[in-house]
């Protein structure tokens, strides 16, 4: 083989990443563009704006390539890994008919509600900048799941119920064609090179929805007897599966970046890493001329200072609920317990033991619905660079948390994808064997292991029966809504 590179892009909430990977999995460049604000146009949607997706894109992929010292021809293909439970419609040319429904927006799930009649396909994020790159109308099976698309989750395809179509509220028509994880959709046109500077001529590869190419990306499936957890907007768990399973209680099977295999995913924690970036945004040139100063990133700061806060905060508790779901509306964030010992570090602190705690009980409820105890976590996400994070996980969890070279798992897997498809690797194992390393690991203190579970087991868990009912009554006062607590 003359290549020596791999390209894998990696859209997210928040940003737009574009990574260039060696065969070992080393990265040898990137670019990173991020998103624009989010629009409301009315209360509950969210939108993203004009075509922010792809020139999100373009602005990475070209810093990417800027800084590339390698030869564009040596890059031997492009994996593609965009956020999940988006809709976007399309007009017959492949353009946008309307704006991107972002996964926070309640359009994205169940019956489809068209925004306009102009509209010629309904996909993901990935199938529009598939077509976007390619000017293919294909996309990845593995980013339509049936919570959101008429799939057959047994046999990775389009249902061949009508029903379920109907269900939905859309067409056959209207679905792209549909493809596996490594297969190759397409290859990237001469437009789509001028304008991202990703070379022509080269294939762009299907991978997953974002969270099943960030276990994969994580060594997740090679990993033995092990949890995954991951930080991004939203926060989730998961474990490896070999099948579908339907019905379940506290987990939902989702597709893998691997043809065939499933992963399990715990329920999550919507705007959850958003949610300390809040907290430091709030701070402000406080903070970040106190960091400058010292010569060290905000985030550093705040993990300096919140290092010296004892385990548990002083008894200071945060409830992570920023986002609330349409069938929990009156949900809100909480923090409980304030006195006079408490600052700005017992703020942060609290945030990220409420993070921890709440994964450890969705995830605890997952692995005994699934009678599976996992003896490490994996954590993933740009949270799991933070020291304190880690320890934090490892003492509330009371199991070693694992943190990887690459903590930006989604690219890797993608990149993973494209290595397999193209033929760098035999097999999506061997890929990641080859391309996945651990960096170290956190063993818990079982002190504090001791402290959180006391903190857990007697208060945290159940503390949402008590204080929904007050926000029942404050969403009714300050919301104009129903009255929620005769219910």
């Amino acid at each position: 083989m003359n290549g020596k590179y791999i390209m894998a892009i990696d859209g997210g909430t928040q940003s737009t990443k574009v990574l260039i990977f060696d065969f070992q999995g080393n990265v040898v460049s990137k670019g990173t563009k991020v998103l624009r604000p989010t629009e409301a146009p009315r209360v509950g949607y969210v939108e993203h704006p004009d075509d922010d997706l792809w020139d999100s894109l373009k602005s990475a992929s070209r810093e990417a390539m800027a800084g590339f010292s390698g030869k564009p021809e040596e890059i031997v293909g492009v994996g593609l890994c965009t956020i999940r439970c988006c809709r976007v419609f399309l007009k017959a040319d492949g353009s946008l008919a309307y704006p991107a429904i972002d996964w926070m927006d309640p359009r994205a799930y169940g019956p489809f509600v068209y925004p306009v009649e102009d509209i010629a396909y309904a996909t993901t994020t990935t199938g529009y900048t598939t077509h976007r790159l390619t000017g293919r109308f294909k996309d990845t099976i593995a980013n339509c799941t049936f919570r959101q698309w008429p799939t057959d989750m047994e046999r990775w395809c389009w249902s061949s119920d009508d029903k379920a179509f109907e269900a939905f509220n859309t067409r056959r028509e209207l679905m792209m064609e549909a493809h596996m994880p490594g297969d190759i959709l397409g290859y990237v046109t001469e437009a789509a090179a001028r304008e991202t500077g990703i070379p022509a001529g080269i294939p762009v590869v299907a991978t997953a929805n974002d969270k099943a190419v960030e276990g994969l990306g994580a060594g997740l499936a090679q990993s033995g007897n092990t949890g995954l957890v991951s930080l991004g907007t939203y926060i989730t768990s998961m474990v490896c599966g070999e099948g579908y399973r339907e019905p379940t209680e506290n987990f939902w099977t989702n597709f893998a970046s691997v043809p065939g295999k499933y992963l399990y995913e715990s329920f999550g924690i919507r705007r959850g890493m958003w949610t300390v970036s809040w907290w430091k945004n709030l701070l402000g040139e406080e903070a970040a001329n106190k960091a400058a100063a010292r010569g060290i990133s905000p985030e550093e700061y705040l993990n300096e200072l919140a290092a010296e806060v004892p385990a548990g905060s002083d008894g200071l508790l945060t409830v992570m609920e920023w986002l609330s779901t349409k069938d929990k509306a009156y949900k809100k964030g909480i923090m409980l317990g304030f006195d006079v010992r408490h600052g700005a570090a017992h703020i942060y602190r609290s945030i990220l033991e409420g993070i921890a705690m709440t994964m450890r009980n969705r995830f605890e409820a997952m692995c005994a619905e699934l009678s599976v105890k996992p003896d490490k976590i994996i954590v993933s996400g740009g949270g799991s660079n933070g020291d304190l994070f880690m320890q934090i996980f490892a003492d509330v969890f009371g199991v070693p948390a694992v943190r990887n070279e690459m903590n930006g798992a989604a690219g890797l897997g993608a990149a993973i994808c494209a290595a397999v498809a193209t033929g760098v690797y035999p097999s999506f194992e061997a890929a990641a064997r080859g391309m996945v390393r651990i960096r170290d690991t956190f063993t818990p203190n079982m002190e504090n292991h001791a402290l959180y579970t006391r903190i857990n087991d007697g208060i945290y868990r159940d503390i949402t029966n008590y204080t929904d009912e007050i926000l029942k009554k404050t969403y009714h006062i300050f919301n104009g809504g129903e009255d929620l607590v005769a219910r």
